[in-house]
């Protein structure tokens, strides 16, 4: 009686399982049919997952503290430290939202990482296949999981969030015809105020999470229609592996609580920041973006000279054109990778170690960036971790 309830889960014959993944909503991701490899814990570290996993816990942990935190510049500061200090585990759900957040940018970067350094996004099966276009959904994905935590960057309403925001919107304005366009739609006007922040609210709790299911869903749809991962290897004796259904539901539910487990820990050993309330006639030094766009925030303190009278925009070099190009380059790439499809889920061959040793040295750059950005202090000198800051006062 209880295998047949759980019937999906416990499948008695190869027919079952393949039944099984077309009756059951979770398993209905997976393809009927897959290789061993393909579930195997290291071509792809189930990076995936984990990030589908992390947003599901952002949803759910994001949804107490829709309840107590009230999007008001008055009263929204006051609200947070409610949360953090008065509402019953307030405080572990605030800090496990952020860890979440934080981790989802992080996890979903190396999983895009791992589909380029395998070639993933290419098609390398005989059956009809359009990876690229997954690719594509997952660039879009990237952006989106970055838009949904830096909309809620500034829903705080602290120093850090309000001075955060502040840099990231005068670095988008650097956008010649549309950058001051597109930051008095963010913002509603030239400041950062009520209007800001309740636009930033609706976006973070209804657009971007709404337009992110709405990929996550496509993005699954699409990995099992291609049949899975992307793996060069042909199956033994060209006969494709059927995986029982019990191995996946188990793989799912130790990564799920793996990620459960970390994130919890996390809360506890870390808390959550928050500085003195907002304050626009206060600026604090040094202001800096979210970390992660301290790589763009670096590039422009870089790249912003002066040769005589002329000053060199490093905030449309850095925060709109470089970044703008590297973008545009990601999303076309699959159709510029002419490896052969023999490749396709292979680490570094031979075939593809040049644009793969390219690929690791931008990120390589792009993460020197951020920690430098990390390691800077008043008046954007640097500073080492062990050495204090020198006392300059905040700018009114």
């Amino acid at each position: 009686m209880t295998r047949r309830r759980f019937w999906s889960l416990l499948p008695a014959s190869t027919g079952e399982a393949t039944e099984a993944i077309l009756a059951n909503f979770l398993l209905h991701w997976f393809p009927a049919r897959m290789r061993s490899t393909s579930l195997a814990w290291t071509p792809s570290l189930w990076l995936g997952t984990i990030t589908a996993v992390l947003f599901v816990l952002l949803l759910l942990s994001g949804l107490p503290l829709m309840v107590f935190y009230i999007p008001s510049t008055r009263e929204a500061y006051q609200s947070i430290k409610d949360i953090e200090h008065v509402v019953s585990f307030g405080w572990w759900f605030r800090a496990a939202h952020r860890i979440a957040a934080h981790l989802m940018v992080i996890v979903s970067t190396l999983h895009l990482a791992r589909v380029f350094l395998t070639g993933a996004y290419r098609n390398g099966g005989a059956r009809e296949q359009h990876r690229e276009w997954n690719w594509v959904i997952g660039v879009a994905m990237l952006a989106g999981t970055v838009v949904l935590s830096f909309t809620g960057y500034l829903l705080p309403w602290d120093q850090l969030a309000f001075w955060a925001v502040t840099v990231s919107m005068n670095i988008a304005a650097a956008t010649p015809l549309v950058g001051p366009v597109l930051r008095d739609l963010l913002i509603g006007g030239r400041e950062i105020g009520q209007t800001a922040l309740m636009r930033f609210y609706l976006l973070h709790i209804v657009v971007v999470p709404i337009a992110m299911a709405v990929l996550v869903g496509y993005h699954m749809w699409r990995v099992r229609k291609d049949g899975g991962l992307a793996r060069g290897d042909a199956p033994q004796d060209g006969v494709e592996v059927v995986v029982a259904i019990p191995a996946v539901a188990r793989r799912v539910a130790v990564v799920t609580l793996a990620t459960w487990l970390v994130v919890t820990v996390l809360a506890i050993v870390i808390p959550s920041p928050l500085e003195d309330a907002a304050n626009a006639l206060l600026t604090p030094n040094p202001a800096k973006a979210p970390w992660y766009f301290l790589w763009l925030q670096e590039i422009v303190a870089d790249t912003t000279v002066r040769v005589g009278s002329v000053v060199v925009n490093g905030a449309f070099i850095g925060g709109v054109l470089l970044p703008t190009a590297l973008l545009v380059l990601m999303t076309l790439w699959p159709w510029l990778d002419r490896s052969p499809a023999a490749v396709v889920g292979r680490t570094m061959p031979r075939e593809r170690r040049t644009q793969v040793l390219v690929f690791i040295a931008l990120a390589a750059f792009i993460l020197a960036l951020t920690v430098v950005g990390l390691l800077r202090g008043p008046s954007w000198h640097f500073y080492w971790p062990w050495q204090a800051w020198a006392d300059v006062p905040a700018r009114f």
